[in-house]
């Protein structure tokens, strides 16, 4: 099992380094004290977990006695966050939130606390200075480091407006102008999968809107993915979800499949 210490300074960025972790599969445990790290490495292992953490930062200094000796015997991957003393103090003021030694001098207290976690500091296997890097950096950061980069992902959920909208949708294209195949016996109970019900609903005249839709969808999924975003979910909708819907999220998968890694899911396709 991978096993990873964060910590730093107050104020550098530890919960957003929390979470970046989380998503990237890691169980994190928030300040647990050091003489009880093997014990949940122990238990975690047994349980067939992969990658695990534990946040430790001036909160458990109580506990840290037991530090040099919790280190030696897991030899833990060490990620250590620290910013500027100004940066600091600019944040502790912008979110009013006290420091963990509480004296109510925070420049004193920030270089009380650098002194105090200098042994995590020096065991450091990455030592990241968050003074100018946004949220969605720091999370690139580690997951460069720890050698986890995810990828993006397009989902693309095709339902019908007669069944409710989903909920999780990002975005909701609304594919009910294209000609509907329920109208004709012989492809009502077809599906958009079928060749027959994709060449009835791709007729030239609607053409340009497609196009529009594609070129709507690529630009919002390429934002997404700037902004950071592991995901996107675009719901595409007809009236019942069958036949138009399905087409078109498939049509759309196949085109944008060259750009994104794509998921595609039929919510209401069985339903009548």
């Amino acid at each position: 099992m991978r096993f990873l210490v964060l910590s730093g300074l107050s104020g550098a960025g530890k919960t957003t380094a929390r979470n970046a972790l989380e998503d990237l599969g890691y169980f994190m445990v928030d300040n647990l004290p050091p003489m009880l790290w093997q014990a949940l490495y122990q238990g975690l292992e047994a349980r067939g977990v992969a990658r695990a953490g534990v946040v430790v930062d001036l909160r458990a200094r109580a506990f840290l006695d037991g530090l040099e000796e919790a280190l030696s015997a897991l030899n833990p991957t060490v990620v250590f966050l620290e910013a500027r003393p100004e940066v600091l103090l600019r944040r502790f003021n912008l979110t009013r939130r006290l420091h963990p030694l509480g004296a109510g001098n925070l420049m004193r207290e920030i270089g009380e606390e650098r002194k105090a976690l200098s042994p995590l500091r020096a065991r450091a296997d990455l030592i990241l200075d968050t003074s100018d890097l946004s949220p969605r950096e720091l999370t690139e950061a580690l997951a460069r480091f720890l050698g986890e980069e995810r990828g993006f992902l397009l989902r693309l959920l095709s339902f019908g407006f007669k069944w409710g909208v989903p909920q999780e949708a990002d975005l909701v294209l609304d594919v009910r102008p294209f000609p509907n195949p329920h109208y004709d016996p012989h492809l009502r109970p077809k599906t958009g999968l079928d060749p027959e019900v994709k060449a009835y609903v791709f007729q030239e005249a609607f053409e340009p809107y497609y196009r529009a839709l594609l070129t709507t969808l690529g630009l919002a999924a390429e934002g997404a993915r700037r902004e950071g975003r592991r995901a996107y979910t675009a719901a595409v909708g007809c009236t019942g979800g069958k036949h138009r819907s399905v087409a078109l999220a498939e049509r759309l998968a196949e085109e944008l499949s060259g750009r994104f890694a794509v998921e595609v899911v039929h919510r209401d396709v069985e339903k009548e």
